[in-house]
């Protein structure tokens, strides 16, 4: 008997294909490395890697991520990598951090043989200023003038900015590239004000700006800070005056620097009116403002509005907490200052060492050594931050107050060697208040046994007074 066998035909489904075009659309929907890798695996498979607009998001993504090294790689795998790919990975570097490597880079696109274009110089003239290479500088400087860009008024912006921003002794290199410019646009007027202020010269800055043409908020805002910043607030509310005449609308950095102005002026009734003003006019109070307002107020003497912006505020970065912490610590309220900081680690905000400077000068004002030891422990074993002297002098204070002297030299093993050449223990005991010649010398001798107790001047004249600790200003944070 005759058996046949019947096979059915089975049609064995394909993997669905993978273009250029839902290469984009993943990844412009990425939202972590660990997809992004994924996507990048089936890039590799389906043969995109010669796509360079998809390998050239892949840089953007991955270096957003902190994974620069990764980036890189995807770039080192291109063939030729076009300008526009080679611009992405130099500005990677920048964002990331390495502005060196972007200079590396840009010097490697030369070798090439690669032509620039004008997005490439301001990539590489940050660069420069993020490391402070004003020579490279010139040599790019040089490069993009025999490329052929030296009238072209963005690339030019960015060659003044560069001599403005790596110092002093570059700054009349700024002002020529400003003076031999055939065509000028407000952000040519706007960088050379700002750059002449930044370098202290506020005359010929107001001069520049008197002859500006058409003046925007930006330009108007560099002067009302550059007067400002060299201790002239009257005159930055003049102009702040001609400002408004003018018909310019203030920004949130123009109001940042006049509250500055009050706080230098030590004006708590013009604070409160530039405060109101930004509210009639529909600022939000945000960080930057926030923060302007609550140090406003505490160097004025109201640490009641300052209390009361900080608990309106929507959102606070470091710097808010920081300058409400520090608020609380100079008008003596020390107990604030250790609640505001649990509220602060409670809410999962990072500190850093200008918060724990606030923790232990409260440790210090309730003479607690115990507390200061957990701050000072949680600070350097929690958050690994490295202590700088003012957190020494916290801790000596304390140690001195406690009699317990040998621990100062504890301290020793935590301080770097940068610490100990920039301070000596003639500081900490400046601070510190001894009394007793033989604690004084104990403590030389034990932290610095070459020292010279007769090159010591202590002054003890100085004695702290005590604070008034009645209001209870931690209900009003609720």
């Amino acid at each position: 008997m005759k058996v046949s066998c019947y096979t059915p035909h089975v049609k064995i489904p394909q993997e669905p294909t993978f273009s250029s075009d839902k290469a984009r659309f993943f990844l412009q929907n990425c939202n972590n490395f660990k997809q992004l890798k994924q996507i990048h695996a089936r890039i590799i498979r389906f043969r995109l890697t010669h796509d360079q607009l998809l390998i050239r998001k892949l840089c953007q993504i991955s270096s957003s991520y902190g994974k620069l090294n990764y980036s890189s790689l995807v770039f080192d795998q291109l063939d030729s990598p076009d300008t526009f790919t080679w611009n992405v990975m130099i500005r990677a570097c920048n964002t990331s951090g390495s502005p060196e490597k972007a200079i590396v880079l840009f010097k490697e696109m030369m070798c090439h043989g690669l032509v620039t274009d004008k997005f490439t110089y301001p990539f590489v003239v940050n660069a420069c200023i993020a490391s402070d290479d004003v020579d490279f500088g010139r040599v790019v400087h040089g490069v993009s003038i025999k490329m052929g860009f030296w009238s072209d008024v963005y690339v030019q912006n960015n060659m003044m900015n560069l001599y403005f921003k790596c110092g002093r002794d570059v700054v009349d290199d700024g002002w020529k590239v400003f003076d031999k410019m055939r065509v000028r646009n407000v952000v040519s007027w706007t960088t050379v004000i700002a750059g002449l202020v930044g370098c202290g010269r506020l005359d010929t800055a107001r001069e520049v700006f008197e002859k500006m043409g058409s003046k925007n908020v930006v330009s108007w805002t560099a002067m009302i800070d550059g007067y400002v910043k060299y201790g002239n607030p009257i005159m930055a509310f003049d102009l702040f005056e001609r400002m408004l005449l003018d018909d310019v609308r203030p920004n949130e950095f123009t109001l940042v620097s006049l509250i500055k102005a009050c706080t230098d002026l030590g004006s708590l009734k013009l604070g409160r009116r530039m405060h109101d003003f930004a509210l009639k006019n529909g600022f939000e109070v945000g960080p930057f403002l926030g923060t302007a307002l609550i140090d406003m107020y505490s160097k004025c003497g109201s640490l009641d509005n300052a209390v009361k912006v900080f608990g309106l505020m929507k959102v606070r970065n470091l710097a808010t907490w920081n300058t409400m912490l520090t608020s609380f610590g100079v008008h003596g309220f020390r107990d604030e200052v250790l609640h505001l900081f649990e509220e602060m680690e409670r809410v999962n905000v990072v500190p850093d060492a200008i918060t724990f400077v606030g923790v232990l000068s409260a440790c210090v004002q309730m003479n607690d050594l115990e507390e200061g030891r957990k701050y000072f422990s949680l600070m350097t074993e929690h958050y690994g931050i490295t202590p700088i002297f003012e957190h020494y002098t916290c801790m000596v204070e304390l140690y001195v107050r406690a009699n317990e002297l040998d621990e100062i030299c504890t301290l020793e093993n935590t301080m770097s060697l940068s610490m100990k050449a920039s301070h000596n223990v003639a500081e900490l005991l400046q601070e510190s208040k001894l009394t007793r010649i033989d604690d004084i010398e104990k403590l030389i001798h034990k932290y610095y046994r070459n020292s010279d107790l007769s090159e010591l001047v202590l002054d003890h004249s100085a004695t702290p007074t005590q604070p008034n600790f009645n209001r209870p200003y931690l209900t009003l944070l609720a």
